[in-house]
Formats: C-alpha cells, structure tokens, sequence
C-alpha cells in the first residue's frame, strides 16, 4: 500500500474537515431527507433528490478522506534538526536569479498544496528541483514558462 506525505498542518485540517462532515454536515442532510420524505411523492420532489445527491458528495467525501488519512504517512519537519537540505515539509526561499525576486515556497502533499499560500506539491517541477539541494544552490528548474534560474536562500523548519 503507497503511503502518501502529508504535513501535520495537513492532517489536522483533513481531521478537522471530517469531523465537521460527520458531525454536523451528515445529520443536517438526513434531516433535510426527513423533511423533503414528509411532503411525499419521492419521483416528483426536488428537496429530496437534492438531500440525497448532497448526502451522496458529502458520504464520498468522508470515504475520501479516511482513505487519504489511513494512507497518509505525517512528517513533522519542527521535529527534524535543519541541516540546510531541501526536504519534504520545509519552507524554502528562493531567489530568482535573472529578476533578483524573493519567493518563498512550502512543500507539501498533494492535498494541501495551494499556490495562493505558497505552498506547493511535493510533485510539482519546482519542488522536483529542489528536493535534495543545499542552502546557496543555483539550481535550473524547468517550469511551464520555461527554464528558470534560482538560489536557494534559506531552508526552514517550520
């Protein structure tokens, strides 16, 4: 069985989604299907068809995220002492070399990646870069604008 990354920060909100998916989403949907059962005639309900395609995303949903949990392998990178080496987990500053702009950069599993928040997947082509690499690297990442050249700044735990 793959076991997949996952930071803690993304465990806990996958967690967290479940929980809330269990204990509040599932019993208002089957109140809502108890509601629409009480006005009768399932063929022609439209209340009830919906409570019921509502109650089927939110059940796969559930499904997905136990699986994704019970495969998921947590790496707390606080934990790991920092030796400058781009690893899972890691906060990583870069500097692109022909613009000399700073960005900053978290690698996470795929789940949690959300380039809005500078956190990107362990399996995009940036993060495949820089796996592995050191503290004051250049390194050329193929990107989907092209070849970019970048400096690793610094490498955080955090």
């Amino acid at each position: 069985m793959n076991q997949y990354p996952m930071t803690v920060h993304g465990a806990d909100a996958l967690r967290d989604e479940l929980h809330h998916l269990k204990t509040v989403k599932r019993p208002e949907i089957v109140q809502a299907i108890a509601e629409a059962r009480e006005h009768g005639d399932l063929k022609e309900n439209a209340e009830y068809h919906a409570a019921r395609e509502q109650q089927g995303f939110c059940e796969g949903r559930i499904q997905d995220i136990e699986g994704k949990l019970s495969n998921a392998q947590v790496i707390d990178v606080t934990k790991m002492p920092n030796t400058g080496k781009v690893i899972f987990g890691v906060t990583v500053t870069l500097l692109n070399i022909e613009t000399d702009e700073e960005v900053k950069y978290q690698i996470v599993g795929d789940d949690e990646a959300d380039i809005k928040n500078n956190r990107i997947s362990i399996n995009s082509p940036i993060a495949r870069g820089l796996i592995g690499k050191q503290v004051d690297s250049e390194i050329e990442i193929n990107t989907p604008g092209g070849q970019v050249e970048y400096e690793i700044i610094a490498v955080e735990h955090v």
